[in-house]
């Protein structure tokens, strides 16, 4: 394996395409610590500090770690890519529903019209996500998500928004859709023009930037500051979550690699003088076929009973007993994970087509072993796939609930239980092992090992391609771009660390 990551650098298309997807993460980092004008940044970043060591600001922790910590510094790059995910989600629903949009993506450049559409609804979602966000903003005491926030402000002596109004509002509004929308053009030029999916490659590094968060709440809670404090956990309790930190990290490859691979034959055919078929191929059905998804969706429909429940009964007890209840209490588990079940399968009924694919088979010659072709195909496919969808449901309920209870019962910081499961270890998972996927299959191209398999020629390399529709530069002018880059970023680095001194 280590001499899979020597041999990036060697070939000169790949070492280009990773170099420039680090160059663009640079770049998105910068984006998520300049903050939006008229916004006093210091505030989000004094309550986060103390909101992000216990549940009572889980949620807005919550989306904090989704937009790579830009939430706290109230940064252009607040909203992140969610909008454009959840734009993605909505057409992908509509168009299992809807029979006009079904046609459409079947159609020849059909898919390009879909993602137009994709894009229009995000511009729509931004500018909505934007105005209530300003909002927020202006009136931090009337959301539910910045439990604490008066109090900060009032030990700092600073308003969150010094000057509130009616421009604020537009230039906030325009910043952040800007923001969304240069993330999604980054994104597309690193799926073009560098290595693994742009899109999904933002929303991990922006877990993975949280990190150093979780670390630094993990060690304040376990490593007393000062010789007269105690611990609030006992040393031996981080000892066994370090080994169940790994041990969650090896479920989560296992299942998601995991998949049922069901045999296909075909038969055979005379075209001429060529026989075509006669071979037998594999169909993988994935155990964990519908991803995060179902964990996202129970988490967006569960936000909302407690919080209308808070905003209209703020004064019964009965109400807020019932809010509780809904938020951390033994309810909360019980529907999340009916949620994660029902959204499991309701995403494997819209996605996963047995009858389509039952006709395809047929259509084309092939036919699954001891299973007749037809509706029986298509009823031994939806009966597999169920039972496998269950599995996956199970393990999904279990990710989803361990850093909730972690949090709870361990009194582990939440900032740094959410890298014990829940969607943020699934993403990371799910994107650094398509990453790998794709430098591997650059490296046994060009007859090199790869991280699990060998090439055929060692040291065999190619002439040097061209990267996308581009020409393809000198190394020389590489090197000056990356290390006026880097230049730049340790320049800022410097100036932040002067300033808050």
């Amino acid at each position: 394996m280590i001499s899979a990551f020597t041999n990036i650098f060697k070939i000169p298309e790949l070492r280009q395409r990773v170099l420039f997807t680090l160059a663009m993460i640079i770049i998105i980092r910068a984006g998520s610590a300049i903050t939006t004008p008229g916004v006093n940044a210091e505030v989000l970043r004094q309550w986060f500090e103390h909101a992000g060591s216990n549940p009572a600001g889980g949620i807005a922790a919550l989306f904090n770690l989704f937009s790579g910590g830009s939430l706290a510094h109230c940064a252009i790059f607040s909203l992140g890519v969610m909008p454009y995910i959840s734009a993605s989600i909505m057409l992908q629903l509509l168009t299992a529903v809807i029979p006009q949009l079904g046609k459409l993506s079947r159609e020849d450049g059909g898919r390009r019209k879909i993602m137009q559409y994709t894009r229009y609804a995000t511009i729509v979602l931004c500018v909505f996500q934007g105005f209530l966000l300003a909002k927020s903003l202006e009136n931090p005491q009337a959301n539910p998500f910045l439990p604490g926030i008066v109090d900060t402000m009032n030990r700092l002596g600073m308003a969150l928004v010094p000057v509130p109004g009616w421009q604020f509002q537009v230039i906030t509004i325009l910043t952040l859709t800007a923001g969304t929308m240069f993330l999604m053009w980054l994104g597309d030029q690193i799926t073009e023009r560098g290595i693994g999916n742009g899109v999904s490659l933002i929303i991990t590094v922006g877990i993975l930037a949280q990190l150093p968060a979780g670390l630094v709440f993990a060690w304040r809670t376990f490593v007393p500051s000062g010789a007269a404090q105690q611990a609030n956990v006992s040393p031996i309790v981080l000892v066994l979550l370090c080994l169940f930190l790994v041990f969650v990290i090896a479920s989560v490859i296992a299942v998601t690699q995991a998949q049922r691979k069901i045999s296909i034959q075909y038969a055979k055919r005379v075209v001429g003088r060529k026989v075509y078929g006669g071979q037998t191929q594999y169909m993988p059905l994935k155990v964990n076929y519908a991803g995060v998804m179902p964990i996202i969706f129970a988490q967006a429909i569960l936000l909302f009973p407690s919080t209308i429940i808070n905003m209209a009964f703020p004064q019964n007890p009965t109400a807020q007993w019932l809010a509780n209840m809904l938020a951390v209490g033994w309810l909360h588990y019980v529907l999340f994970g009916a949620m994660i079940f029902f959204f499991s399968y309701f995403w494997v009924a819209t996605q996963f087509q047995p009858v389509q694919i039952a006709d395809d088979l047929k259509k084309y010659g092939g036919f699954i072993p001891g299973v007749r072709p037809g509706k029986p195909t298509a009823d031994f496919l939806d009966f597999t796939m169920s039972r496998l969808t269950f599995a996956g449901a199970i393990f999904l309920t279990i990710i989803a609930v361990l850093p909730q209870l972690l949090s709870q019962w361990l009194r582990v910081p939440y900032m740094t239980a959410q890298f014990f499961g829940g969607t943020g270890v699934l993403i990371i998972v799910g994107v650094v092992l398509d990453t790998m996927r794709q430098i591997e299959t650059h490296l046994l191209q060009r007859h090199y090992d790869g991280f699990l398999r060998k090439g055929k020629i060692r040291g065999a390399r190619d002439s040097r391609p061209r990267m996308g529709s581009g020409q393809v530069l000198d190394d020389s002018k590489l090197v000056l771009i990356y290390a006026a880059i880097g230049v730049l970023v340790i320049a800022g680095i410097t100036i932040s660390i002067a300033f808050r001194r």
